[in-house]
Order: structure tokens, then C-alpha cells, then sequence
């Protein structure tokens, strides 16, 4: 029976443990609440619920094979380092979160000096993937790979398709980084676009019967518009939705990219800054124009004085 240890059951992790049990997978589950574990041991017959990384690690017979599916960043770090005094020669360790390319290929030398396997997988799908599969992209050397394909597979849509070994160490990241780039712009369009509709009020455009129109046969059909379908069949007004889109490190990591390499990328930067200037990032700047144009042309500044 396989076996996998995995560390991280937030909502992708822990779906992912879920799909894996599913398929057969025995899995040594661990989080830092245990209550998340043990719930989720209690829904499925092969999770395990494991109290610390040390229980984890000592449970999964040899070699071994973790995986952490954690914030990219100081949780990844620390997660890493721990593990890599823990494990032995010959264990596999993937790190899923949604990482820098950079810091892949960095543990990589760190954990094969120590005589371990590392592989980095750009994981997407989302909410959705315990029901649909995960695209899985993997970077690292071969042989690493394959140790890994078994999972990769039960993880993917298809045991022949939704997962790649992208390239070597950091390769996977890497492409998640681009394609989180892509998503950036994309979801940008589509926003754009309906607003625009939106804003046409002498046509009374209903907004989700264009975005169900387009589901079907259009070029723009995607996953993005059947999400945008769906939620615009409950309520196309959005009134009580902030005006806040986050953005995470991948669409940062996509731009200084392009910089670096000198490949122009506007559509996916210009999402970036509008990710930006819907945290409010632009709000000074914008003051600034009121009060040069007032300066210039003696116009009205909007809350001045009151």
C-alpha cells in the first residue's frame, strides 16, 4: 500500500488528503491544529492523525516520502529545515506551497547535500480539485520524479494527464508562478469586460445570461467564466462585496520575472497594479492628480473643505 506523509490540511491540503486516501494512499496527516487531523481522520478510513512531525516521520516506513503543502515562505522554511534533520538518506521531500522558483532550487542543494530527494510541485485546482483532480506541475531530477508518480497521479484529473515533470529543480514553480501570472490577467479581463457591460445602463444588459451565453462554444469559454457564471446567477449587483482584490507572491514573482528577462509582460504587470490599486495603494497618488489639476486649472477637489 502507498504511503505518504503530509503536512498542511488547509483547504487545499487538506483535500488533497482526502483524494489521496481515496486512491488507495495511506496518509500520516499533521497540522498545526490536531483537531484539524483527527477530524479528518475520522472522515477517512486511510488518514492518520499525527500529533507532531516527529510522529509523522517515525509512522511512515522507509524510505519515506513527505509532503508539504504549507504558506510559501517563513512556514515552508522552517517546515524544510526540520524535516531535513529529521528524515534519512534516501526519503523524498515535495514542497507544494505556492513557492519561489528561487527557493526551490535552493533547498534542492540543501537537501541533496544531506542525501535526500526534493521536489517542488506547483499545485492548481483549488477548492475544487478533491472532486476534479489537481494540475500538478513537478520540477526536480528524474529520478525524484518518479518516485513521486504514483501520487501525481491519483492526484490528477487522470492517471495520463494533469500532472508534468516540468523540469529540474525549481522548474515547477517556476511554471505555476507563470501560470498564477496568466491567471492574474485573465480574471483582470473578465472584469474589465463585465464592468463595461455593467456600465452600459440603456441596454439593461443581464450579465449573467452573457456570462452563461458564453460557457458555450465561445473562445473565451474557461473555468474563470463558469465561476463567473455561477455566482452571477445569485447576485449580479455585487453590493455587498469590498472592492478588495488581494494579491499573493506568484503575481510579484511573474513581474520581476519579466524585468530580469526582459520579456515585456503588460497585461499580466498592469493586473498586478490594478490588484494594487484596489488595496487602496493608489489613493495618495490619486490626491496628488486632484491637487495638481486644482493647482493648474483652478478645479474643485472633492472633500475639501468638508
Amino acid at each position: 500500500m502507498l504511503e505518504i506523509g503530509l503536512y498542511g490540511l488547509g483547504r487545499m491540503g487538506g483535500n488533497m488528503a482526502r483524494r489521496l486516501s481515496r486512491g488507495g494512499v495511506r496518509v500520516l496527516a499533521h497540522n498545526r491544529s490536531f483537531e484539524v487531523s483527527r477530524r479528518l481522520a475520522d472522515e477517512e478510513a486511510n488518514i492518520v492523525a499525527c500529533r507532531s512531525l516527529e510522529e509523522m516521520v517515525v509512522g511512515l516506513s522507509t524510505p519515506r516520502v513527505v509532503w508539504l503543502m504549507l504558506p510559501a515562505g517563513e512556514a515552508t522554511e522552517l517546515a524544510v529545515n526540520t524535516l531535513s534533520d529529521r528524515l534519512s538518506a534516501g526519503d523524498l521531500l515535495v514542497d507544494g506551497a505556492n513557492g519561489y522558483y528561487k527557493d526551490a532550487q535552493r533547498r534542492a542543494v540543501v537537501a541533496e547535500g544531506r542525501g535526500l530527494d526534493f521536489v517542488d510541485v506547483g499545485v492548481s485546482g483549488g477548492i475544487w480539485g478533491l472532486d476534479n483532480g489537481y494540475c500538478l506541475m513537478a520540477g526536480g531530477r528524474g529520478e525524484a520524479v518518479q518516485r513521486l508518480t504514483s501520487y501525481l497521479r491519483i492526484l490528477a484529473p487522470a492517471p495520463d494527464r494533469g500532472w508534468l515533470h516540468a523540469g529540474p529543480s525549481g522548474a515547477g514553480h517556476f511554471v505555476k508562478m507563470v501560470h498564477n501570472g496568466i491567471e492574474y490577467g485573465m480574471m483582470q479581463a473578465f472584469a474589465e469586460g463585465f464592468a463595461l457591460m455593467q456600465a452600459k445602463e440603456e441596454y439593461d444588459l443581464d450579465l449573467a445570461a452573457i456570462a452563461e451565453l458564453w460557457r458555450h462554444s465561445s473562445v473565451v469559454r474557461s473555468w474563470l467564466l463558469d465561476l463567473t457564471a455561477d455566482f452571477l446567477k445569485a447576485d449580479q449587483t455585487l453590493a455587498d462585496i469590498e472592492p478588495f482584490v488581494a494579491d499573493s507572491g506568484e503575481g510579484r514573482w511573474t513581474a520581476l520575472e519579466a524585468v530580469d528577462q526582459g520579456v515585456p509582460t503588460p497585461v499580466m504587470s498592469l493586473a498586478l497594479m490594478m490588484r494594487f490599486a484596489s488595496q487602496g495603494r493608489n489613493d495618495y497618488a490619486n490626491k496628488l492628480l486632484a491637487m495638481m489639476r486644482k493647482g493648474f486649472g483652478g478645479h474643485a477637489v472633492k472633500g475639501e473643505g468638508g
